[in-house]
């Protein structure tokens, strides 16, 4: 197969990793584990020197440089706000010269082809400003199909452009994000009615963006998320994973509750921490996670005085906290503390997908999580599900984890096996389909005779 696809790469270079991210890798990744050529396109604030191959690589790298836009990127941004990109937006072909070390930005180094298009992102927002159309990049070859993971006012010409739209969380829960609502509404609108198909992850987001912006049907495909956990985690042993919390962490095997996400207000990170107070728990809560944004009260309650106890260590009496917070993990390590929970905590106000749920059951460990938005979906009786907007109800949930073996045993194996509907063959399936649908790659004569709507698989 010579078809290949251009992704961006905007959540791919972001120096904290993202959902959208972590969709966009695997995406990539399933394209090419079916025989795609899988391209990108990435922004940032350094071009290509052609005299210089070495200096372009280092450049586009350079800490320094994502930070520091050069002079003439500077004036082009301005310009771009005044009157747009009206003739589109110039990328270059780059190719790595050897010079970084490989595995620096891990998440570049599986695409065949990489086209560069300094501060495209930015250009391609001002550009829909300024006159409610998306900017045209201009590339040097012409891809099979331009998949764009995340709603962003870009397309290309010569091949069929599809957008992937999450959910519509700045529409629907308004007051916890800080995008621009008017001109994400505007945004969406045009999507739907000027690509060539909406991608959407779970059948509550794509009747909710039918619902929402009127898209016909046929014109908007669920093909859910997927996860691939690598045998290293998920054939290490009980023995194994309480090893390395005991030791990584000072945590004991099964006695810890976890959630990680970004704390920002629609995770209903304070909402969880005054549930998990009022349960007695004597289990700790492990908080995994950057800072998001509107992040203070959640913050506040995290540092609280009242989780703060102290513990006798050999002669010594030392200071220890029943919730804690941990920026950052490796991705091995973070599954590893999933794998070691006693139970993941993902109360969440709103969610098109709700991966930290799968991954949690793909990983044996059991899950309350909320009963609203795609989390019921997702789960699939395979989760205990509370009211996210109501303390009680997370807290009794809590209550009945802390003593409640079999329960958790139950839905350790439920979960298991619900994570099979998102096993990696199944999404390479659903991902050729709509490719194929769409005149890109091949697939067999009788998924080629379903139609597009087949693909809205609902969960079994």
């Amino acid at each position: 197969m010579d078809a290949s696809v251009l992704y961006d790469g905007h959540n791919l270079t972001l120096a904290k990793s993202t959902g959208i991210g972590t969709y966009a890798r695997t995406l990539a990744a399933t394209a090419a584990s079916i025989g795609f050529k899988a391209e990108i396109l990435l922004g940032g604030n350094s071009g290509i020197d052609r005299k210089d191959p070495q200096l372009s690589e280092i450049n586009l790298f350079d800490a320094l440089t994502a930070l520091q836009a050069s002079p003439k990127l500077r004036v082009e941004r301005y310009l771009a706000g005044l009157w747009g990109k009206p003739f589109g937006v110039k990328s270059a072909e780059f190719s790595r010269a050897g010079a970084v070390v490989k595995g620096v930005m891990s998440s570049l180094d599986g695409f065949d082809r990489m086209h560069v298009a300094p501060g495209l992102f930015e250009l391609g927002q001002s550009h829909f400003y300024r006159y409610g159309a998306r900017a045209e990049v201009k590339l040097s070859t012409t891809p099979s199909l331009f998949h764009m993971t995340f709603p962003t006012p870009l397309r290309t010409r010569g091949c069929p452009n599809i957008y992937t739209i999450h959910d519509i969380v700045p529409l629907r829960l308004p007051q916890t994000t800080l995008d621009n609502k008017k001109q994400f509404l505007r945004l969406v609108r045009h999507l739907c009615r000027k690509a060539d198909h909406i991608v959407t992850v779970s059948e509550f987001s794509r009747q909710d963006i039918i619902r929402f912006v009127g898209i016909a049907e046929n014109r908007i495909t669920n093909t859910y998320q997927s996860v691939h956990l690598p045998a290293s985690i998920t054939e290490k042993s009980d023995d194994e994973v309480a090893n390395e919390v005991s030791h990584a962490f000072g945590l004991d095997f099964r006695s810890y509750y976890m959630f990680y996400g970004a704390i920002e207000p629609k995770k209903n990170v304070s909402r969880m921490i005054d549930a998990y107070a009022a349960s007695g728990s004597a289990f700790p809560l492990i908080i995994v996670g950057g800072l998001g944004w509107q992040y203070d009260d959640d913050v506040e309650k995290i540092k609280d005085d009242r989780f703060l106890y102290y513990r006798r260590e050999a002669d010594r009496i030392v200071p220890s906290r029943r919730v804690q917070r941990i920026p950052y993990l490796p991705f091995s390590q973070l599954m590893t503390l999933v794998k070691g929970a006693r139970g993941v905590l993902f109360p969440s106000l709103y969610e098109g997908f709700g991966l930290p749920v799968l991954e949690a059951m793909a990983l044996g460990t059991p899950v309350i999580t909320s009963n609203v938005a795609a989390l019921p979906e997702v789960s699939a009786g395979a989760a205990v599900l509370v009211d996210p907007s109501d303390v009680d109800s997370i807290t009794r949930a809590i209550r009945v984890f802390d003593h409640d073996d079999g329960l958790r045993q139950d839905l350790a194996l439920k979960g298991r096996k619900r994570a099979a509907f998102f096993e990696p063959q199944a999404y390479q399936d659903r991902l050729a389909n709509l490719y194929a649908k769409l005149g890109v790659g091949s697939v067999s004569a009788e998924a080629a005779s379903a139609p597009v709507m087949s693909l809205q698989t609902t969960a079994p």
